[in-house]
């Protein structure tokens, strides 16, 4: 691979990064994308399209389906094989979030009440298994072996990331190294197949493939870095989701993991009963936030971010300098840069 490093800091008097280069890099394919995803959506269950729907058009980036337009983009293919596959991808990540929701008792999810308190657990987990079971007919309808081994292979990471995180769970004890594991599996495997399957669909090389791979797998950590960072650094509104979410289920994520390590006895002792589950008010949620800053734990937890996408634009630095090649560096640089 190329030594040569694509920057991602950007000029003093520099636009605040967006995802405008991309979102209108894959427009038009995302509207194939869109309308297949809607058709495979529907069921003779009613049930199934409504809350399948609930979720779906509740708004999201779409970050990783775009990942696979925009990888088609800078390797330069002409076909449309990619648009069923960028479908499965979002299948298979609303799938993942719907049973997520369940798991984690969530109220809300982009904004709105989550699936699983306006239609009930049981009906949240059989849809996400219904959607899960269409991506992989997609994965099977374009008849690459080696597709489906990506994104089947991403799927069971997925799910051990997932409960890696179950068991890592109230327990203070949770190492920095240990947390990049999951987030890596629950969060990056998909970033990585996704980006990855573009090469493949398009015939190119392994150095090409690999290349991508690394893009997303990289983007994926830094992103949930950020998504960390923001659960103590941002207000419900902004997130589309209860504020202090982690906090209240015990997760370890890093700006936790940074404080507990930084904390001194009495701050120490807070966090053991908190993440026990015993110190879960909204005033323990405020001394949470007020350790996390005075340790400058969001911070640093974005300078992490910073590191991860930084590796991501490196990893493009194979391919020819392009618009679409631009535009996924800019989505590095909005991921580490947003609030939300």
């Amino acid at each position: 691979m190329s030594d040569n490093v694509v920057p991602i800091k950007r000029g003093p008097d520099a636009a605040p990064p967006t995802l405008t280069p991309i979102l209108s890099l894959t427009a038009t394919p995302m509207n194939s994308v869109n309308a297949i995803i809607l058709d495979r959506m529907q069921s003779e269950i009613p049930l199934i399209p409504a809350l399948a729907g609930h979720l779906i058009a509740g708004g999201g980036k779409r970050m990783r389906p775009m990942l696979t337009l925009a990888g088609a983009e800078v390797v330069g293919y002409q076909g449309t094989r990619h648009h069923k596959l960028a479908a499965a991808v979002e299948f298979i990540h609303t799938a993942t979030l719907l049973h997520d929701d369940v798991v984690d008792g969530s109220e809300m999810r982009r904004g709105k009440e989550a699936a699983n308190i306006v239609y009930g657990n049981p009906a949240t987990v059989l849809v996400g298994d219904f959607l899960f079971s269409r991506a992989f007919e997609l994965m099977v309808e374009d008849g690459s072996l080696k597709v489906l081994k990506i994104l089947s292979g991403a799927s069971a990471i997925i799910a051990q990331g997932e409960v890696d995180q179950l068991t890592a769970q109230r327990k203070i004890e949770t190492s920095e190294d240990r947390y990049l594991d999951i987030i890596g599996a629950k969060t990056a495997a998909l970033f990585a197949a996704a980006s990855r399957i573009a090469a493949v669909v398009a015939e190119r090389s392994e150095e090409e493939e690999l290349a991508l791979d690394s893009y997303g797998r990289n983007l994926g950590i830094a992103f949930q870095l950020v998504d960390d960072a923001i659960d103590y650094d941002s207000d419900a509104a902004e997130m589309g989701k209860d504020r202090g979410d982690d906090f209240r289920e015990g997760k370890m994520t890093l700006p936790v993991i940074l404080a507990y390590a930084r904390g001194n006895a009495e701050e120490r002792r807070f966090w053991q009963d908190a993440i026990a589950g015993f110190s879960t008010e909204d005033e323990d949620l405020a001394h949470a936030v007020d350790l996390i800053r005075k340790h400058d734990c969001v911070t640093e937890t974005r300078e992490r971010a910073r590191h991860y996408a930084q590796r991501a634009c490196n990893a493009l630095s194979i391919f020819p300098d392009s618009a679409a090649r631009r535009a996924m560096v800019e989505a590095a640089q909005f991921a580490v840069a947003r609030g939300y």
